[in-house]
């Protein structure tokens, strides 16, 4: 453990921090050297040898490296009620991009606020705060009052601009809803969004045709942003989802990136292997194409997302009373049945985030057992836990192999993300997603330390078009990590998740100390980043 220096201020130092000694990992996949950073300010003014500075930070043994891009989070809320960001900064992460899903928590409007609001709550919560914004510039500008300790990057989501034109409905939009998307989505990538997401599971952004998508994304392309999707099938259907999203980024000129890449359901396993050789043949056609991951064999996302589609028309409220009616519920059940009929079984299901004191016990439990302490059939459990917590409650889902976690992560167009749901007893990416790959992957052998700090860093930033971060040269932001490559280590487990990971000493984000020998300073020096 080393420690920072502070001089005492007198004399005048070209360099407001030094970071001495280190193993540089610039980002690039070049291979480690020895040097030292010198900050002037926000920036990195100076890679070489150096002899003074306001704060030295003597990393002998220790390695930096750019600071981690978080492609994937839903941290959207949390950040506003809890800006030191722990769950994040502790891994080493000083940027995160919100906006998933296509579930976004802005654009909104006064009509639609209260059921966009429950019906996000099991993804990115409901915290305590004042919803102040309308648009995505003043979404924009509530993140940037909060003073984060992290940089954000915020994607628009097309379920809101679904949502502003024409509600929750199943069906294609007119040409006057679709030109009213198309107006919401110019004006908030001029704002400052990165580029639009789906998630083509949830609605309503489930109910649009690939030729809608296709219409916004010429509208993206024309911003310069990305196309970020969560595909309409990861497991029986795979390669027909790669083919759709490929087929959208061609038409329309956009960059696709796919989030949490994976094949689901153990008759899927090693599907992965097909499905990367199909995005290289889209890459070489010209077709920019990149995915990101998070390092473990299980998902998570809102518990509600196990009913049928049509369950969700019309809102959350819709969604509740048909939990209510016995009729509706025998469709339901019938519709899981001929569905997928959750063949992962029930013990792979965890619940891990609700919000009623009756069922807090049952955090971190698997459906089965609940089912079981409750006396209940599993599916009447599910369709009870949700309609008691009002949607507000979330799972773990186990349903990857990890024979594809590694083939995935061996790519080179793969990049790292959390996905983060930040609640209750979460998923243990939240807390450990970088770590691992540091401390697991790259000691297996899986991939080189050099490549892993590329996936983390450099390439998530070309691929955003973040320009001035993501690699350690003169004239970047300073974010910076600085960790033991020996020892750095995730520690969270499902069982306990809220655990910091080890060997992560120090993170600078924009040439702030915020995390110093391990632990978090308190320092908010994060930016909302715009896209330009």
């Amino acid at each position: 453990m080393k420690n920072l220096g502070k001089d005492t201020g007198m004399g005048h130092h070209s360099f407001d921090l030094v970071i001495r000694n280190a193993k540089i990992i610039d980002g690039s996949s070049n291979p480690w050297y020895k040097a030292d950073i010198g900050v002037a300010g926000e920036r990195i003014a100076k890679i070489g040898r150096i002899d003074d500075g306001r704060q030295i930070i003597d990393a002998e043994g220790l390695a930096a490296a750019p600071g981690f891009i978080d492609t994937h989070s839903h941290s959207d809320l949390m950040l506003i009620a809890e800006p030191e960001a722990k769950q994040k900064t502790m891994q080493g992460i000083t940027t995160e991009v919100v906006g998933q899903d296509g579930l976004g928590e802005a654009p909104v409007s006064d009509d639609t606020l209260e059921d966009w609001r429950r019906y996000l709550s099991g993804l990115n919560g409901d915290p305590e705060i004042n919803w102040s914004w309308r648009s995505f510039g003043e979404y924009l500008d509530a993140l940037d009052e909060a003073e984060t300790s992290i940089n954000v990057a915020a994607l628009v989501g097309h379920g809101n601009l679904r949502l502003l034109a024409m509600g929750m409905e199943n069906r294609a939009p007119t040409m006057s809803e679709l030109a009213k998307m198309k107006a919401i989505l110019s004006d908030s990538l001029k704002a400052g969004g990165f580029g639009l997401s789906t998630g083509l599971i949830y609605p309503p952004c489930v109910y649009a045709e690939t030729a809608e998508l296709t219409d916004l994304c010429r509208v993206t392309a024309d911003h310069g942003g990305i196309f970020v999707v969560h595909m309409r099938n990861e497991g029986d259907r795979l390669l027909e989802s790669i083919d759709e999203v490929a087929n959208i980024g061609k038409d329309s000129g956009t960059h696709v990136h796919v989030s949490h890449f994976k094949a689901s359901g153990e008759k899927n396993w090693g599907k992965v292997e097909e499905a990367l050789v199909k995005i290289e043949a889209y890459r070489s056609e010209g077709i920019e194409f990149t995915v990101d991951q998070y390092p473990y064999i299980a998902g998570s996302t809102f518990l509600s997302s196990l009913l049928p589609v049509t369950a969700h028309e019309g809102g959350t409220e819709r969604m509740l009373v048909r939990l209510r009616d016995p009729e509706e519920r025998k469709r339901m059940k019938a519709q899981i049945a001929e569905g997928r009929g959750l063949d992962w079984g029930w013990n792979n299901i965890l619940v891990t985030s609700v919000k009623t004191k009756g069922n807090k016990p049952h955090e971190g439990l698997d459906l089965g057992e609940i089912a079981r302490r409750r006396s209940e059939e599993p599916m009447e459990a599910l369709f009870n836990i949700i309609l008691e917590e009002e949607n507000a409650a979330t799972m773990v889902s186990f349903s990857m192999s990890e024979e594809d976690v590694r083939t995935v992560m061996e790519s080179p167009f793969q990049m790292v993300c959390t996905d983060g749901i930040v609640l209750g007893k979460p998923h243990p990416r939240v807390y450990g997603s970088f770590p691992r790959i540091l401390g697991r992957y790259v000691k297996e052998g899986v991939i080189s330390l050099e490549d892993a700090i590329r996936k983390m860093t450099s390439l998530p930033a070309q691929t955003l078009g973040i320009r001035d971060r993501g690699l350690l040269k003169p004239g970047m932001h300073a974010d910076i990590t600085i960790f033991d490559p020996d020892n750095v280590i995730d520690r969270a487990t499902y069982q306990d998740p809220i655990q910091f990971p080890e060997g992560i000493e120090y993170v600078i984000v924009n040439g702030t100390v915020t995390v110093e020998n391990g632990v978090h300073t308190g320092k908010r020096a994060g930016k909302v980043l715009k896209h330009s």
